[in-house]
């Protein structure tokens, strides 16, 4: 058969009578740069979030773990349950509900810390609980999603890349290690990469954008129920972690502390597991996710606090009142009665 008769203008490789047009692998080297470059920014901005860890203060949670521990239930319990419910509730892919399970095992980011600032939380707590989070990601991520893939998996309809997943969580988790031993070893110089890592971190969340719009042009196109479970979960987790802590009877600022650490998930993380652990074709599926998710999260945040900021402005309540209440309040590792009294008087 003649080449010139069968094979199409465009083909260039032509073997007697089967002739194709490669694949252009410019999406493929696209793909492994965009992977390297979160992972490297990922791991710097890991590295700065270790650097704001003091471990005297880190220690001192964890000889009175409670508000930790409601953290830990928060982050591994609430979240990824309501990850599952809203997943089964509005009938999204498997692929896209495993994403969605990540999300919610995600620990709390920076981001956290600096709102919990703004909202004169607990910042020692805050602290602690995104470093417990992410060090505990390692063994509760998996476990969450065997527990609550079950259903998909057993029926054969996805396979979930634990070995990846898991080296992923392994090459980001060390950085937080390394950050707390430059922090103890040299304070003034992890100050600097503190603020450098905040930097990079804005630079992850444009870049993960920008190429992964070019890159996964057709992971846009998706169905609104992800665009509402992206809505739904960020609020969700602010809510539960707010009233847990209530209910738990913490203090109101560790109540806005455990919040914004429920609710504020570390989306760089979340993308770049995602990248590194799915193939391009899934991608396609579950890229956008945690960019609805980091979208909502932020807004919602926002919008609390504004609320936070008009509530002590109406009430008349300064930033050095605030600080002085939580100064005057007595931790006492014999008695929850003294940390819950501590700030009731002034916020009922």
């Amino acid at each position: 058969m003649n080449n010139s008769t069968s094979c199409l203008a465009t083909a260039t490789v032509c073997n007697g009578s089967s002739c194709v047009v490669p694949v252009s692998n410019f999406n493929a080297i696209l793909s492994v740069v965009l992977s390297t470059v979160l992972t490297i920014l990922l791991a710097m901005v890991m590295f700065s979030m270790g650097c704001n860890v003091e471990i005297k203060k880190f220690l001192g949670h964890i000889k009175r773990p409670w508000g930790i521990c409601i953290g830990f239930l928060c982050q591994f319990g609430i979240m990824p349950l309501v990850g599952f419910i809203l997943s089964v509730a509005f009938d999204i892919l498997p692929i896209q509900a495993v994403v969605v399970l990540i999300m919610g095992c995600c620990p709390g980011g920076t981001a956290s810390n600096i709102l919990a600032y703004w909202v004169d939380g607990d910042m020692d707590l805050s602290v602690s609980m995104t470093t417990c989070s992410t060090l505990l990601a390692l063994g509760m991520m998996p476990l969450c999603l065997l527990i609550y893939t079950k259903m998909w998996v057993d029926s054969g309809t996805i396979i979930i890349p634990y070995d990846n997943i898991g080296t992923s969580l392994v090459a980001l988790v060390v950085p937080v290690s390394i950050g707390m031993f430059v922090n103890h070893k040299w304070p003034q110089k992890a100050k600097i990469i503190l603020k450098i890592g905040s930097i990079t971190g804005a630079v992850l969340i444009v870049l993960v954008a920008v190429v992964g719009g070019i890159l996964y042009q057709s992971a846009w196109i998706i169905v609104p129920n992800l665009w509402i479970v992206g809505t739904i979960f960020p609020v969700a987790g602010y809510t539960l972690g707010f009233f847990l802590a209530r209910i738990a009877g913490q203090p109101w600022h560790r109540c806005r502390t455990v919040a914004l650490e429920t609710g504020m998930q570390n989306t760089q993380l979340c993308s770049t597991v995602v990248q590194l652990s799915f193939t391009y074709e899934e991608l396609n599926q579950v890229f956008t996710f945690p960019l609805i998710y980091s979208i909502f999260q932020l807004t919602f945040a926002a919008i609390f606090l504004g609320i936070y900021l008009s509530y002590k402005k109406c009430c008349g309540k300064n930033n050095e009142e605030f600080l002085e209440n939580k100064n005057n309040e007595t931790v006492s590792e014999s008695s929850l009665y003294k940390v819950n009294e501590g700030f009731q008087p002034h916020e009922k």
